[in-house]
Order: structure tokens, then C-alpha cells, then sequence
């Protein structure tokens, strides 16, 4: 099919999309694991701390 060269429109053109993922490495992945387990526990004994030994001192 011929188009009018003088035409402004574009022809729409749909290009095959191919998602391309990297390789995840295991060893990257056990130590976010282990990090963020870290971080939590942590976050745990703060608040265990908190309840434990200050919340008695606000009683009056």
C-alpha cells in the first residue's frame, strides 16, 4: 500500500518488547535476607526495651 508523501501521519510501528531480567546472584540475596532480619531483631529489642525497663518508670 502506497502512502501520500505529503502526509504528517505516523504509522504505528509496534515493536516486540522483550523484558530482560539480570541474573540475581544467590549470594546477594541471602545477605539482604540476613540484613534486613538483622534490622528487624533489632527493631524488636528496642521496642522489648522500651516495654521492659521505661514503660515501669512512667507509672506513677
Amino acid at each position: 500500500m502506497l502512502r501520500d508523501p505529503v502526509s504528517k501521519e505516523v504509522d504505528n510501528i509496534e515493536e516486540e518488547q522483550l523484558e530482560i531480567q539480570p541474573p540475581v546472584d544467590s549470594r546477594i540475596v541471602a545477605s539482604n535476607a540476613i540484613k534486613y532480619t538483622a534490622y528487624v531483631m533489632l527493631l524488636f529489642g528496642f521496642l522489648y526495651f522500651l516495654i521492659a525497663y521505661l514503660a515501669p518508670m512512667l507509672e506513677p
